[in-house]
């Protein structure tokens, strides 16, 4: 199951931190270590601070946007210490870990960590199902990267020996059929002038957060996408005129 967990770091400026990352999942028997866009990598100075994790760093995944690390994925969590910027439902690092060990068993599931500077940045947490965070001190939340990914992955390490009691969860689509099925209920909504072009408003950025939070299985989403194929064929339906 952990197998299955990849960690996602962002846009990430000191590569000592990506190091210390893959230290962090070694200790934790995770994985899977993927790398958007990294200032500085690979750098000796990742290697150094890896210690006896080097084959982690070999076998990282270097990827140019977040869409491509977690296309694969059915569930997304976000982490960030702004508790109360982010209108995603709001879990601690061990509600979270629950959570991702139970749907680790049947596909992928990613959690990203942001910049050391800013964290992630609203679009990226509109990619995200839940927003997770580190119950720190109130007055200085702020943990160093590699700090905070340390301390998921020991809630996950946790999370992942209490799970095999539970029912097998249900599937749930990957997050590119997710984008696909975004992109089709954009263009029927635009056909019927539900979305029109001179006030189009957020209505989009509001749909996806309501279906990231809700979160259709793989089969309410084929039911979904039926009924978007369903109005296309009769706005294609040529009317005729019965005078």
């Amino acid at each position: 199951m952990l197998e299955n967990i990849r960690i996602v770091m962002i846009n990430t400026f000191h590569p000592g931190n990506i190091g210390a990352a893959a230290r962090a999942l070694k200790n934790m028997g995770l994985s899977q270590l993927w790398l958007v866009d990294p200032v500085e990598y690979p750098h000796d100075e990742a290697e150094s601070r890896a210690a006896g994790a080097k084959d982690l760093l070999d076998s990282a995944r270097v990827v140019s946007t977040v869409e491509e690390a977690i296309a694969d994925c059915q569930l997304v969590i976000g982490t960030s210490a702004r508790q109360r910027s982010f209108d995603q439902p709001l879990m601690d690092a061990e509600q979270a870990a629950l959570m991702v060990a139970d749907e680790a068993r049947n596909g992928q599931v990613a959690i990203l960590f942001g910049r050391e500077t800013m964290g992630l940045t609203n679009e990226e947490m509109m990619l995200c199902h839940r927003h997770l965070f580190i119950d720190a001190n109130e007055d200085y939340p702020v943990l160093n990267i590699a700090q905070a990914i340390q301390l998921v992955c020991y809630e996950l390490r946790r999370a992942s020996r209490q799970i095999d009691t539970l029912p097998e969860p249900a599937p749930y689509p990957r997050q590119q059929e997710m984008v696909l099925f975004y992109e089709h209920l954009e263009k029927v909504l635009r056909r019927t002038r539900f979305i029109i072009p001179q006030h189009e408003g957020r209505v989009m950025d509001k749909l996806r957060r309501y279906f990231n939070r809700t979160r259709p299985e793989k089969a309410e989403l084929g039911m979904l996408r039926g009924i978007l194929t369903s109005v296309e064929e009769v706005l294609d339906t040529p009317t005729t005129d019965k005078h």
